[in-house]
């Protein structure tokens, strides 16, 4: 498998392919010491993550009709789908150094897009590589800084700065920058180069390959092949859409608007923060500044989400030409949540279900049985103790999240957690989503807004999954209410997040209100 249409650069590319095949890594990493499990036989796996894809949009699902995504529907029929996914935090760098350290947000301090990750943070593909595994990045990085340094844990690592572009990119290959032409596409070049690694590598080890896509982040550009498939795709319009609207608002007709006279919308405890929004960068009346608008912004998510379809489908497909399908376990995982028209919102940041809920699917014939449904509530901060486990590596002290090894074989956790936590930090480029700290339990959900004068949020998720009607002032839930904030107080306190970690802020306003202003 070779970089398609990219000719000047195949015979480049293959090179430093062959070159690590040989053995060179790309990096010396020192051996860590670990605690080994047991009788575990290493396990080949794959972790793909998306960016952007929130949890429901998917054919399986059928929250959008007409929309197909035959290979990621493959993993769910065909192994496990973990209903209940979150992230701790729903923004790229925060979400992506939580999974490969197994910690929040506030203890690996990664709490923006902007903030280097400290080098002083190990990341579970490091105990892979201790445990004689041949490892491998393919893609989005963005943990602060542009720099062309490989990342730890990594016997080879292929990257791009910053968010990196849809077409005709410049990728990072170990340190050496390799400029592709001939509209190559982002997701295509990185499927690529994955496929050519597995095809070279070492088959006397296992192998871990985390193969991490742009796509879908804004601003979305489908591959060509998929260029207008879903243009006459009928819209759906969110219930909660029109409940920050005002006589001004713009109107959205194109779509199916869900009938909200079934719902209990309590208009009057609103935050005003959310109202704001819907007139920003992330709100659906001046959606990236005005530069788009919400129906075509809708069909080119759709579009650009086919290109990561395509992905996974010819990732099974080496597998099964090569015989590793039964064996290998592909885990495919979204790094956050997307809104699309929910509150007025587009985006995440915030601590809504669209935001801070993910797709998770793993797929292992002989792991996992077909048709798995997993309702337990699983987090990102899971990931890194799950993949070490099946690996032969106890989880390391450090650690924060649980292995589901056993809920992914359909085994139950008595003592399972019964909440997740969330934490969101302020950031300067978007000061329209303050500071966010919220518990989510299988029935309520509570949210404060740190750091403005505004009304804290507490839903019943069982009776209002669309987060409607805001309770936080019923008399018959102050009980709920007060137990669900103490327990948020105390998880900061325990895991040591009772502080703001701050990061320098170097560059004035951006936002449309008070641009240009310090």
């Amino acid at each position: 498998m070779m970089i398609s249409n990219i000719p000047n650069f195949k015979n480049l590319a293959s090179l430093f392919l062959v070159i690590l095949s040989f053995g060179l890594s790309a990096q010396d990493t020192k051996k860590l010491k670990y605690e080994p499990v047991l009788g575990a036989k290493p396990r080949n796996i794959i972790f793909i993550l998306s960016d952007d894809h929130r949890y429901d949009f998917m054919g399986f699902t059928g929250a959008v009709p007409g929309l197909k995504t035959p290979n990621l529907d493959r993993i769910a029929n065909e192994g496990a789908h973990f209903q209940n996914a979150f992230v701790s935090t729903a923004l790229c760098s925060p979400s992506r150094a939580s999974i490969l350290t197994g910690q929040y947000a506030h203890t690996h301090t990664v709490v923006d897009n902007q903030a280097p990750a400290p080098k002083s943070l190990i990341y579970f593909p490091q105990y892979l590589q201790s445990a004689g595994y041949q490892t491998s990045f393919f893609g989005k990085w963005h943990m602060g800084g542009g720099d062309s340094n490989p990342r730890q844990g990594f016997d080879r690592w292929v990257s791009f700065a910053g968010q990196g572009v849809y077409y005709n990119p410049q990728i990072n290959m170990d340190g050496k920058m390799v400029s592709y032409r001939d509209s190559a596409y982002i997701t295509d070049v990185l499927t690529d180069l994955t496929l050519d690694w597995l095809a070279q590598r070492d088959k006397k080890k296992p192998f871990f390959v985390y193969l991490s896509h742009k796509a879908v982040h804004a601003e979305f550009r489908p591959a060509k092949r998929d260029n207008g498939i879903y243009k006459d795709i009928k819209i759906q319009y969110p219930v909660s859409m029109f409940s920050t609207a005002r006589a001004n608002s713009k109107k959205f007709t194109r779509g199916n608007q869900v009938d909200s006279s079934a719902h209990k919308i309590n208009y009057k405890d609103i935050p005003s923060w959310v109202r704001a929004q819907r007139d920003s960068w992330h709100g659906v009346d001046y959606m990236y500044d005005g530069q788009t608008d919400f129906d075509s912004f809708y069909v080119d998510y759709l579009e650009t989400l086919m290109g990561i379809d395509y992905s996974v489908g010819r990732v099974l497909k080496y597998l099964k030409d090569n015989d590793l399908d039964k064996e290998t376990l592909v885990i495919y995982m979204g790094d956050n949540g997307f809104s699309f028209g929910e509150h007025g919102l587009i985006d995440k940041r915030h601590a809504y279900e669209e935001s801070m809920r993910v797709p998770l699917m793993a797929r292992s014939p002989a792991l996992i049985k077909a048709g798995t449904k997993v309702k337990e509530m699983i987090l990102n901060i899971d990931i890194a103790p799950t993949i070490l486990e099946l690996a032969g590596v106890k989880k390391p002290g450090k650690m924060e999240g649980n292995s589901f090894v056993s809920l992914m074989k359909g085994m139950p956790e008595t003592n399972w957690r019964k909440e997740v936590f969330y934490e969101y930090y302020f950031e300067n480029p978007f000061p329209q989503t303050p500071t966010q700290f919220a518990i989510r339990t299988d029935q309520f959900k509570f949210i404060r807004s740190h750091g403005v004068w505004d009304i804290n949020q507490l839903y019943d998720l069982k009776n209002d999954p669309f987060e409607l009607n805001n309770l936080i002032r019923e008399p018959k839930f102050q009980t709920v209410a007060k137990e669900l904030n103490t327990k948020l107080w105390d998880w900061l306190e325990k895991t040591g997040g009772l502080y703001i970690p701050l990061k320098p802020i170097n560059e004035r306003k951006n936002d449309h209100v008070f641009k240009s202003t310090w």
